[in-house]
């Protein structure tokens, strides 16, 4: 933590010193949006180093940071608030096994993810954001299996932060979470989770695979090819019972993607479920909402040979 919190800025956003009463900061006005942020943000933040008045300003917090959107950058370059998050992040480990979590744990610890997947989305901290190595804080709870509540907003909420990184679409996004392990975690996540935990979990698949590395990365070899065609067959014969066509957006998108590359496409020749060759999502594909969903169906068969080129138009 000490390292997190010397590599960040050294100019704090509260003012010209700690020091300093925070009720004298005058309101700063955000250029963006023409906005003035009220110097009680910078209390807040303020407060997070407080480790008695932490939970209040996290809780604040994590509800007003839609509001302002230069809440990622006063957030990294206050000295000792990221480290302050962390710690609530790591205080959380002992209790993941034996499952010991409260539900107010639980949610504190969401109101401290909440608030780095503000940082991670803001494009100018997310280079530093990636060089810090903080995604790997939120792996342990990526890694729980346990189908408690409270365990499942964790897992959930850790989600969104990865979530928030791939959304960017940058390369460097790709490169670093292909040097950890993000896509077994997520695969995991994608068979067993809940509905929600699993489209996040295959959106941050679908945005790995639509990085030239990471499709390069996953057909690299037919183990890693298949473990992904596995889970995603898998969860297509969940749908069936349980259908989802958010989910099943993405699950079409992946196979997609997969079909564009050359040893892949041979591979799904035979190993793409029959579900999605014999018109059993028809009828819930019908709207016109989910025309894009039916396009990359009606796509992902021609690549494989089962629609003629010449017939796509007229599916």
């Amino acid at each position: 933590l000490r390292s997190i919190a010397m590599a960040m800025h050294p100019r704090a956003a509260l003012g010209k010193s700690l020091g300093d009463p925070i009720s004298s900061v005058p309101p700063t006005r955000d250029t963006n949006s023409g906005k003035n942020i009220p110097s009680n943000l910078y209390s807040l933040v303020h407060d997070l180093i407080d480790v008695e008045k932490r939970d209040t300003a996290l809780l604040e917090l994590s509800k007003k940071r839609e509001d302002f959107p230069d809440l990622a950058p006063i957030l990294w370059n206050s000295f000792g608030t990221i480290a302050a998050l962390l710690q609530e992040i790591v205080s959380i480990y002992p209790l993941l096994s034996p499952p010991r979590l409260t539900t107010e744990l639980s949610n504190r610890c969401c109101n401290a993810l909440a608030l780095l997947q503000c940082v991670a989305s803001h494009p100018e901290i997310r280079s530093a954001f990636l060089n810090a190595h903080i995604p790997l804080y939120l792996y342990p709870f990526l890694n729980t299996v346990c189908t408690y509540r409270q365990y499942e907003f964790l897992r959930l909420t850790s989600l969104g932060v990865i979530g928030a990184l791939v959304k960017m679409d940058d390369s460097d996004v790709i490169t670093f979470l292909l040097q950890t392990q993000i896509i077994p975690l997520c695969l995991r996540i994608m068979g067993n989770g809940s509905e929600l935990s699993k489209t996040v979990a295959t959106f941050i698949i679908q945005k790995i695979l639509l990085d030239d590395q990471g499709l390069a990365y996953i057909c690299h070899t037919f183990e890693r090819f298949s473990t992904v065609s596995d889970v995603l067959r898998k969860m297509v014969l969940g749908l069936v019972e349980q259908p989802s066509l958010r989910l099943l957006k993405h699950i079409c998108r992946c196979y997609l993607r997969l079909s564009e590359n050359k040893h892949a496409r041979e591979a799904l020749q035979s190993c793409i479920p029959s579900q999605l060759r014999d018109n059993t999502f028809a009828e819930d594909l019908k709207d016109d909402s989910e025309r894009l969903t039916r396009k990359w169906l009606q796509q992902l068969l021609r690549n494989i040979g089962d629609i003629p080129p010449e017939n796509v138009n007229a599916q």
